[in-house]
């Protein structure tokens, strides 16, 4: 398979991280605590951080969350969080921003959503002052168009002209037109204002995946700015989940984006990190970016009447996952290990010899016995009761003698 190539985008700065020019595709989240409260926002912080975000949202919509932000920031710092604290802006960030000087200093990037910056000529200024206090501290900025607040003074003038064609497009069609052109539009005025281009990220979220795809192939197509990429309101559980994914997987695919967040409503009392997770998952299988060790298991058929290889499947990812915060200091390049768990003889051996280290477990009626390879090789047949504790323990051996620094 040919590598893929990166749509090339500028290079921007949000705190310590780079993202653009082809660079890792990074992860990031946002919050759902009210920022006010700085114990209960950073807790949350820290446990998206802990599973893999590298970039975390916050909302800043009063004084009272502005006027926590440096708190919530240095809190981080002196726990050895260095996560960059994007600060989220809708209707009063320019006021905000110009009252609180430390939430200015203190936020690593802000975003702004031309569509509830202001109406008329208020929107100019607004948006002008919100820019001119990130070129004081040079801030980068993330131009977020929301198709649900989209800018209605620019959408009522495409509507307005496209009843006037003798072939008027549909109202999709000018839906995405007006969500591109409020984004490009926008970091024009942000670059005239006195913004540098490589301060400037864009995102366009819509809540439909071929809405999504559209838009940001024509972004891809007409610029050269960082792209964020996003399904917005994709939904709860699996629903969000493979909405999110598949809108993001083939742009990914085309190598469009430079940051990514899987926007998953929680289930009750759900953990909110598991949108990070998700992220994750879907680098790691389009092979952008490794994480984490992947479990490959095959998902059982007659011949495999035993949930044996089911339960040993998951006890070694869920032991794979919890090595991972200590093993990715230890063991560089672990991340990408591949181990197998099989089910039977038909594809058992096959595809353990492809991974790093796998298993065949007896199917349904074959000699119970299970042989293990290493990098394509058998190296020993367990038997027996133990066998789930025996691999176990070869796979945490394998680890050590192939990763350890």
């Amino acid at each position: 398979m040919q590598p893929l190539v990166r749509h090339k985008t500028i290079a921007v700065k949000v705190g310590n991280i780079k993202l653009g020019d082809g660079g890792p595709v990074i992860v990031q989240s946002m919050t759902n605590t009210d920022t006010a409260d700085v114990d209960k926002t950073v807790e949350q912080i820290k446990l998206l951080v802990n599973s893999g975000s590298e970039l975390v949202r916050v909302t800043v919509n009063n004084d009272e969350s502005a006027a926590a932000i440096p708190h919530i920031v240095d809190r981080l710092l002196t726990d050895g969080y260095e996560v960059p604290v994007i600060g989220d802006f809708h209707y009063n960030g320019h006021k905000l921003l110009k009252k609180h000087d430390d939430c200015a200093k203190y936020l690593a990037k802000y975003r702004i959503n031309p569509g509830n910056v202001g109406h008329g000529k208020r929107r100019d200024k607004q948006f002008t002052d919100m820019i001119e206090v990130a070129c004081k501290y040079d801030k980068p900025v993330r131009i977020g168009v929301n198709w649900g607040s989209l800018d209605q003074q620019l959408l009522a003038g495409l509507l307005t002209r496209n009843a006037n064609l003798a072939d008027p497009l549909a109202l999709a069609q000018i839906n995405r037109q007006a969500v591109i052109e409020s984004a490009l539009n926008s970091a024009q005025m942000a670059t005239d204002i006195g913004m540098a281009e490589d301060k400037i990220i864009i995102s366009c979220k819509m809540s439909h995946v071929q809405d999504l795809v559209t838009v940001y192939q024509t972004l891809a197509q007409q610029s050269n700015y960082a792209l964020h990429l996003g399904l917005t309101e994709a939904g709860m559980g699996d629903q969000g989940i493979i909405a999110s994914t598949a809108a993001l997987a083939i742009l990914l695919n085309q190598g469009i984006g430079d940051t990514i967040r899987v926007s998953l409503t929680p289930e009750p009392g759900g953990s909110r990190d598991r949108e990070v997770k998700v992220a994750q998952k879907i680098l790691q299988t389009l092979d952008l970016r490794a994480f984490s060790p992947t479990v490959v298991a095959c998902p059982g058929c007659g011949r495999t009447t035993s949930e044996y290889f089911q339960v040993l499947a998951k006890n070694i990812q869920q032991q794979l996952d919890t090595s991972m915060p200590e093993w990715k200091h230890k063991y560089p390049g672990v991340e990408s290990m591949n181990v197998a768990v099989m089910g039977c003889v038909v594809n058992g051996p096959g595809e353990s010899k492809h991974a790093n280290i796998g298993i065949s477990l007896p199917g349904t009626g074959e000699q119970p016995v299970a042989p293990v390879y290493e990098d394509g090789e058998k190296t020993v047949t367990l038997k027996g009761d133990n066998i789930a504790n025996e691999f176990m323990s070869m796979v945490n051996d394998y680890v050590i003698s192939h990763y350890a620094v």
